[in-house]
C-alpha cells in the first residue's frame, strides 16, 4: 500500500523591523526603507521622496540615532524587538518539534531580510505557507505592507504553495490573557490613572478603510461592526475593552491614546498630552499598557518608559510605570499556536 506523504507547512512570522545597529549609517538604512513604503507614508511618490528623503531624514537621522542608541544601552547593547522576536520564533518551533512545521522569522524592513527568509521557504518546497505578521490590529501601515510584500515575492515564484495569511488578532483570547498576566506584575489599584497607549496612525490612513464617509462617521470607540471591522481605531478600542473587562475596568478608569505622531492630523488623542494633562490635574501614578506592541521596541522601552516618565515627573508627577508587552510571555505562544493551528 502507498504511504501517504504527510504535508509540510512553513510558518513566516513578520515583524515590522529594526535597525542592523544604532550607528547613524544603520538607522539612516533603516528610516529611508520604512519611510519611503507608500503604506507607510501614503502620498504620490514625488511628494512622499521630498518629504522623507529632503526633509525627514536629513534633518531627524541623527536624533534618531541617539534614541536608538539609548535603547540598545537599556537593552544590553542588543534590539529588543529583535531579540524577543527571534525567542518567538524559536518558543513557537518547540510547539511543533513532532510536526512538519517550520518556523521562520523576517523582518518587513531591514534584517532578516523578507526576501532572503522567503527564498529559503521557496527552497523547502513547503505545501502549505502561512503568513502572520505580529500585529494584533490591522493597518495597513504594518499588517498590510508586510502582507503586501511577501504576497509580492511569493507571486514571482513558478511553484505557488497553498497560502494562508493572518490578517489580524487583536480579540484572541490568549493575546489578550498575555496583556493580563503581565500586569499581575503591578499593583494596579496604587495607579491613579491608567493608559492604553497605541501607536498613532495618520487620519487619511483610518478614513480609507470606508469606501463612503470618515472614521469620525463610526462608533469606534464603541463597537465593531462589519463597516469598521478593518478600522485600526475601532480595533485598538475593541482589545481595550477586552483587557479591561479580564481586569475589571470600567470606562471610567482608563483612556485610550495613540502615540508616535508626525503631526497633528493623526488619530487623537495624544497619548504625550494626555500624560501632560494628567500630570497638571494633580495624578501621580500612571500604569502604561502598549498592546499594539507584541515585543518591547524604542516606542515602549524610550519613549513610554523613559520619555513620558521623565516629562510627567517633570510636570509633578511621580512614575508613569510601562507594562512590558507581551514579548515571548507564554500565553502569547499560546496565541501564536493557536492562530497556527487553525490554519492548518
Amino acid at each position: 500500500m502507498e504511504e501517504i506523504r504527510k504535508k509540510r507547512t512553513g510558518v513566516l512570522l513578520i515583524q515590522l523591523g529594526t535597525p542592523d545597529s544604532p550607528k547613524l549609517s544603520d538607522v539612516k538604512v533603516y528610516l529611508k526603507e520604512f519611510l519611503n513604503d507608500p503604506r507607510v507614508i501614503d502620498y504620490p511618490a514625488f511628494k512622499r521622496n521630498l518629504l522623507v528623503n529632503g526633509i525627514i531624514i536629513p534633518f531627524r537621522v541623527k536624533n534618531s540615532t541617539k534614541i536608538y542608541q539609548e535603547l540598545w544601552d537599556l537593552s544590553g547593547g542588543t534590539s529588543p524587538l529583535l531579540t524577543y522576536s527571534e525567542s518567538k520564533k524559536k518558543l513557537l518551533q518547540e510547539r511543533f518539534k513532532d510536526e512538519d512545521v517550520t518556523v521562520h522569522l523576517a523582518m518587513r524592513y531591514r534584517n532578516p531580510s523578507m526576501d532572503i527568509v522567503l527564498e529559503e521557504m521557496r527552497r523547502q518546497n513547503y505545501d502549505k505557507i502561512i503568513i502572520l505578521p505580529l500585529f494584533p490590529q490591522y493597518a495597513s501601515a504594518s499588517g498590510g505592507t508586510a502582507i503586501e510584500k511577501a504576497i509580492n515575492i511569493i507571486r514571482k515564484w513558478w511553484v505557488i504553495p497553498e497560502i494562508s495569511t493572518v490578517v489580524d488578532f487583536y480579540d484572541h483570547k490568549d493575546y489578550i490573557d498575555a496583556v493580563v498576566e503581565r500586569t499581575k506584575e503591578f499593583d494596579i489599584k496604587s495607579y491613579d490613572r491608567i493608559l492604553f497607549s497605541y501607536h498613532g496612525l495618520p487620519d487619511q490612513h483610518v478614513d480609507k478603510v470606508y469606501d463612503d464617509g470618515l472614521c469620525e462617521d463610526q462608533p469606534c470607540e464603541t463597537e465593531l461592526n462589519n463597516k469598521n471591522r478593518f478600522c485600526y481605531k475601532a480595533q485598538c478600542y475593541a482589545t481595550t475593552r477586552a483587557i479591561a473587562d479580564k481586569l475589571g475596568l470600567t470606562e471610567d478608569d482608563y483612556t485610550v491614546a495613540f502615540q508616535s505622531r508626525l503631526n497633528k492630523k493623526w488619530l487623537t488623542p495624544f497619548s504625550d498630552k494626555v500624560v501632560e494633562d494628567w500630570a497638571k490635574e494633580g495624578a501621580k501614578r500612571i500604569l502604561a499598557f502598549s498592546p499594539a506592541f507584541v515585543a518591547d521596541c524604542l516606542e515602549t522601552i524610550v519613549e513610554i518608559g523613559v520619555e513620558y516618565h521623565e516629562d510627567f515627573q517633570k510636570l509633578g508627577g511621580e512614575i508613569v510605570q510601562l507594562v512590558p508587552s507581551t514579548n515571548d510571555h507564554p500565553r502569547f505562544i499560546d496565541c501564536l499556536e493557536d492562530l497556527v493551528r487553525n490554519r492548518m
